[in-house]
């Protein structure tokens, strides 16, 4: 197969498929309209009964492979009865969609009085690509004291041009919960950005500037609010590219099912990279679960 002279890349919080009163939207079309080479899903949900998860029911759908890697157990709620019009109730705090299990903070004594309907399973992270994929890594991140789930990076290295692009997906704790840990873990697991061509993006659950600190030498290719998406006030969800990336376009995508909007982006080689993927540039990973 000949690779592709540009990569599409694209990152999407999908929040298990589900709006904010629990009611599914047609995830699988948000998906296509995005048309991207390489896809980052957040949230990814796999029922504990059986069945296949949200990325793998997308990958299905549309043709593309999946390496998914779980990060948390939990739960998910049926819709509300309440629904209306709208993505969610306000306050947001009104219904419960899905909730993740803390062994060190479990449920208040009500919470299964007032949901006892639920259905167990779990919460991940996954990158779905259409083109072959050379190198896959796993970079793992740890977990912190107040966040229910670990976290992680997903790099997958596929041809572009003459060269290859390195993929670099994750979802990570929000800043209360520290995760400028996670973020330095990250930095020292990632190549010099002047040594390969690559991208770093999904939920960063951080803003731009504090982002681009964290990451010297990397550049932010898109900026524009992404979180809520019905009345969205902050970006969240990123996508960094290292000096040999030229970026050809990139945009946020329209209002979603979500409550984060994707960004996408078309990217190309500006230069011949060096020869090395993340993980042979010295980060030791395993390559995860893979579905078809």
């Amino acid at each position: 197969m000949t690779a592709p002279a540009q990569l599409t890349v694209a990152t999407f919080n999908v929040h298990c498929g589900v709006d904010g009163w629990g009611r599914p939207f047609d995830l699988a079309a948000e998906c296509a309209a995005l048309d991207a080479d390489v896809l980052v899903l957040q949230e990814s949900w796999t029922p504990a009964g059986g069945g296949p998860s949200t990325a793998a029911a997308v990958g299905q759908q549309l043709g593309y492979q999946v390496y998914e890697e779980q990060l948390a157990s939990g739960r998910i709620f049926p819709p509300h009865p309440s629904a209306n019009h709208r993505w969610g109730p306000r306050p947001r705090s009104a219904s419960v969609v899905f909730r993740l299990d803390h062994p060190r903070r479990p449920p208040g004594r009500n919470f299964d009085r007032l949901h006892p309907e639920y259905a167990l399973g779990t919460f991940g992270l996954a990158v779905l690509t259409r083109v072959p994929v050379t190198h896959r890594d796993v970079i793992p991140l740890g977990q912190l004291k107040t966040d229910a789930s670990r976290r992680l990076a997903i790099a997958t290295t596929v041809p572009v041009g003459e060269g290859s692009m390195t993929v670099v997906g994750t979802h990570m704790s929000h800043l209360l919960q520290r995760s400028p840990v996670q973020f330095k873990r990250l930095r020292a697991a990632l190549p010099d950005p002047g040594d390969i061509a690559a991208v770093l993006t999904g939920d960063m659950n951080m803003w731009g500037p504090p982002l681009s600190v964290f990451f010297p030498g990397w550049r932010r290719v898109i900026r524009g609010r992404t979180w809520p998406s019905f009345r969205p006030h902050s970006q969240l969800d990123h996508l960094l590219v290292t000096p040999s990336v030229a970026v050809v376009d990139a945009r946020i995508a329209e209002r979603t099912g979500s409550d984060h909007l994707p960004v996408r982006a078309t990217l190309a080689l500006a230069r011949p990279p060096a020869p090395e993927s993340v993980g042979q540039a010295g980060h030791t990973g395993h390559t995860g679960h893979q579905a078809k």
